[in-house]
């Protein structure tokens, strides 16, 4: 037998108890039948058990991508019907899964990096409080038709007087329940714990009688055959293409989270196709669009597990949970699901997140904002385009204004640094001024970069200028001619020094080196400032 399969068990076994009720409730909360969840815990999990790259991410749903299934599903599928409503999901499954191997096929992994960490926390917030305003009626017993955020705030303020009070202890004991489990004792059961006792006292109370809304009827055995609706691709293509690219980003954020020191390396394209292939496979399954889950794969590792073995089990549990205890899941209350995704969800608004990044900078803490308003005010699936559009412009700032230091010598020491308060003594020398340009040097800086180094010509009137570009990875047409064009143009003398090979040949195929002359292309600051000392030394002398 092999060493760790004892302990995938037991992983396996513990998730499930945790997996498999959030699933049923993350199915609810996209507006799907709860069976819908189970199948997600199944068909999805394996084939990623079989594919992925992680040792022990674990593959369901997410609340993410629940209010974002739930969002691009209500919009087509609404007034349809049952049949119309699984098309339209395995129709979006799908896509989400073509859409994942396709962008293998792209070699499009590092996309998952593109949503900057503040966009995304403040995206995951805007996602959790959107969630909380959904489930709150249903802890509350209240009925209504969901339209925009502030209007689904006022209508349940408007109606907190009509509150049942049998729903609400129902949603109030399993909310308590869960929170004190989670504070003893994070990452247990409790869970299955709080589904089975409101199952047990839906049946000995008859619950349902006394106004409090339960599941219902839910189909045993496996699910059926499942084909997408060719007519609904166009509708349904601008949300898949936001719901893979957050499938892909919390899998990836997920499983590098986990990575245990003997791990391999989370390859990001075999993530592709793992995830792209248990959507696929889901969809025709009657599968919901799936993930990989932080809280759930936090769980197997926790428990122990080592290999994907753990997840297999977990299906297999999802499995046992289909053909035998569908009947009685029927009578789980609506609260009590409820109350599993607010104590879930909750998670995503992470305070303490904004405040460190607040402390660090702040800027970026206003992009966190900003995510979370733009997706109560336009939408959870338009907040996805609203965080990656944040996530373009900060990038597009932090290269727009690249620094250029005036790189000054530490007086009795061969050490080079920017000139700065901290350092008054360091030495610097007449008639030579040493820049240093830190980055690529692009289209969208190079006009930024050539007007901060004449304003520094200007104010310390050089007889010549040293350009450092030992920072600067990389130099485009746009910059070089920047640079040509202040070669030319002013009457100071350029000298650049420390091109990295791959500067260097630009440097060459635009002809600047010829330019320039062989004395002005220079190995380093330290020669740089040897050479000006040696042709000042005549002058001196005299």
């Amino acid at each position: 037998m092999r060493p760790d399969l004892g302990r995938d068990v037991v992983a396996g076994l513990t998730a499930a108890a945790v997996v498999l009720p959030k699933a049923i409730a993350f199915a609810a909360v996209a507006g799907l039948p709860v069976a819908v969840g189970l199948y997600t815990a199944f068909v999805p999990a394996v084939i990623y058990g079989l594919l992925g790259s992680s040792r022990v991410l674990s593959v369901s749903s997410t609340t993410t991508l629940a209010i974002l299934t739930g969002a691009e599903l209500g919009s087509v599928a609404a007034d349809g019907g049952p049949a119309k409503l699984a098309a339209a999901t395995a129709t979006l499954t799908a896509l989400v899964g073509i859409l994942l191997l396709a962008a293998r096929l792209m070699k499009l992994g590092f996309v998952a990096s593109f949503i900057s960490v503040p966009v995304l926390t403040g995206f995951k917030a805007g996602i959790g409080v959107v969630i909380l305003l959904d489930q709150i009626p249903k802890l509350l017993g209240l009925h209504g038709t969901k339209q925009s955020f502030v209007a689904d705030l006022v209508s349940l303020v408007r109606h907190l007087p009509d509150t049942s009070l049998v729903t609400l202890a129902v949603g109030g004991i399993t909310l308590a329940v869960l929170l004190a489990m989670e504070w003893l004792k994070p990452h247990s059961p409790a869970p299955l714990g709080a589904v089975a006792a409101a199952v047990a006292a839906s049946w000995l109370l008859d619950l349902s009688a006394a106004g409090v809304s339960i599941v219902g009827p839910i189909p045993q055995g496996l699910p059926s055959l499942t084909l997408p609706d060719p007519a609904l691709i166009q509708a349904l293509l601008p949300g898949a293409l936001g719901i893979a690219l957050m499938s892909f980003t919390e899998s990836i954020a997920a499983s590098r989270a986990f990575v245990g020191p003997d791990d391999p390396p989370v390859n990001a394209n075999r993530e592709l196709i793992a995830t792209g292939a248990a959507n696929l496979g889901g969809a025709l399954l009657g599968s919901m669009p799936a993930g990989g889950g932080t809280s759930q794969t936090g769980v197997v590792r926790a428990a122990g597990g080592r290999t994907q073995m753990a997840s297999l089990v977990t299906a297999a549990a999802s499995l046992a949970t289909m053909l035998l205890l569908a009947p009685v899941l029927r009578l789980l209350p609506q609260a009590t699901l409820a109350a599993v995704v607010i104590i879930y969800s909750a998670s995503l608004i992470q305070p303490a997140e904004f405040r460190a990044i607040y402390r660090v900078r702040r800027m970026e803490f206003y992009w966190a904002v900003v995510a979370a308003i733009g997706v109560l005010v336009f939408g959870t699936l338009q907040g996805i385009v609203v965080a990656i559009v944040l996530s373009l412009i900060g990038l597009a700032l932090q290269t727009a204004h690249p620094p250029v230091f005036i790189i000054g010598r530490k007086r009795g020491a061969d050490v080079l640094r920017p000139l700065s308060a901290e350092h008054p003594d360091d030495e610097t020398f007449e008639g030579l001024l040493i820049l240093r340009p830190e980055g690529r040097l692009y289209f969208a800086n190079a006009q930024n970069v050539g007007e901060r180094i004449r304003a520094l010509i200007a104010e310390h009137k050089p007889r010549v200028v040293v350009l450092d570009l030992s920072r600067v990875p990389d130099i485009e047409y746009s910059a070089l001619q920047m640079l040509q064009e202040g070669a030319r143009r002013t009457s100071v003398t350029f000298w650049l020094v420390d091109c990295n090979p791959h500067v260097l040949d630009m440097v060459r195929r635009s002809g600047l080196d010829q330019e320039l002359g062989p004395d002005r292309l220079l190995f380093n600051v330290r020669t740089a400032i040897e050479h000006y000392r040696h042709l000042q030394a005549p002058s001196a002398l005299g």
